[in-house]
């Protein structure tokens, strides 16, 4: 079975199938905004939503991590922890399934991250591919992540009163096979299944006023470009554009000792290229001063250093960083002003 449908009168008792096979984290609303987290209520869960506060990265990447206990005297170590538990994420959407992607390159590159391999060998992902822009501020058609591009152990597709559920794993077919109320898909269902991506094509439009390709090239040539003095003059250095992105991974390691300074846990927690000691040494030496500086190497983050390393952009398109932003600085504004100055 590749395709799968589910009525979503059922959608519930899948739900609780799920929330009984492993640890289930999904979409639910949050005042006006929404967040991803563990399920309590079956009826609770959205798939109808703009991305979430934070991405589902916070479940295989955690923002504070134990990695290690340890003593001074007799000096020895310990992993802070011995097993990960199974867990599934339901409803992703495809940018955040593509931050995974991106994220699975960065740690899987010797030397390997045990930690986040171990936790990532215990997800499962169910994504819902999206039908229609989430809000203005997604980029997610240039950047080639709003058709799903695997990534994912089962993809779901909104069919109006059914969801067609693509089988991508073995793992993902073992959450689907054996129930009665999970139908193979018909051949008119697969036939409605392409003619509602036909009508999307409609909907989705290239948010850049280039190609991936000139943006990457203009990139290459924008290093001192006036764009980001206007950029660094918005930004109030909060973070939240870091914060909230599915392909941020930068961290700091910190040591925790107890009173008698013997014994202690080391941690990893989340760091930011946007805050003002990120790029100090010694000396108080700053390689990346100013917030102009600062704004500039998180898009190289995304637009040409990983390109040149990895052959894949760090951007996904979620729009996370725009909608965060104090400064209303917005990612698809900053990069069509690089294309239109490029163009002089």
């Amino acid at each position: 079975m590749k395709y799968a449908i589910l009525k979503k009168s059922d959608l519930n008792h899948w739900l609780k199938h799920l929330k009984d096979r492993a640890k289930l984290y999904a979409v639910r609303k949050k005042e006006n905004l929404f967040v991803f987290r563990p399920v309590k209520e079956v009826q609770d869960v959205c798939l109808d939503y703009i991305p979430t506060i934070l991405p589902p990265k916070k479940y295989y990447f955690p923002q504070k991590e134990k990695l290690i206990k340890f003593s001074v005297q007799p000096f020895k170590t310990a992993k802070a922890i011995d097993k990960f538990e199974d867990f599934i994420l339901f409803g992703v959407h495809t940018c955040d399934i593509a931050g995974m992607q991106c994220m699975d390159v960065v740690f899987r590159e010797v030397p390997e991250d045990p930690n986040y391999l171990n936790r990532k060998d215990k997800m499962t992902i169910i994504g819902i591919e999206c039908l229609k822009y989430c809000d203005q501020y997604a980029n997610c058609t240039s950047m080639g992540n709003h058709v799903p591009r695997g990534g994912y152990d089962l993809m779901m597709v909104d069919l109006g009163d059914k969801l067609i559920i693509h089988i991508n794993s073995e793992k993902g077919e073992k959450l689907v096979t054996g129930l009665d109320y999970i139908k193979e898909a018909t051949q008119g269902q697969m036939d409605l299944l392409e003619s509602t991506r036909e009508e999307k094509k409609k909907i989705f439009k290239e948010e850049f006023t280039g190609p991936l390709t000139k943006v990457y090239d203009t990139f290459d040539k924008s290093f001192v470009s006036s764009v980001w003095k206007d950029v660094g003059r918005k930004c109030v250095a909060c973070g939240n554009c870091t914060a909230v992105c599915p392909t941020c991974y930068c961290f700091d390691t910190q040591d925790e000792l107890d009173l008698s300074l013997n014994e202690g846990i080391r941690y990893r927690i989340w760091n930011s290229c946007q805050m003002d000691d990120f790029a100090k040494v010694a000396g108080r030496e700053d390689f990346r001063k100013g917030r102009d500086n600062r704004q500039k190497h998180r898009y190289y983050r995304k637009f040409k250093y990983p390109v040149d390393k990895f052959n894949r952009y760090f951007c996904t398109g979620c729009g996370r960083c725009t909608r965060a932003c104090m400064a209303e600085i917005s990612l698809v504004e900053t990069v069509n002003s690089l294309l239109r100055e490029e163009k002089k």
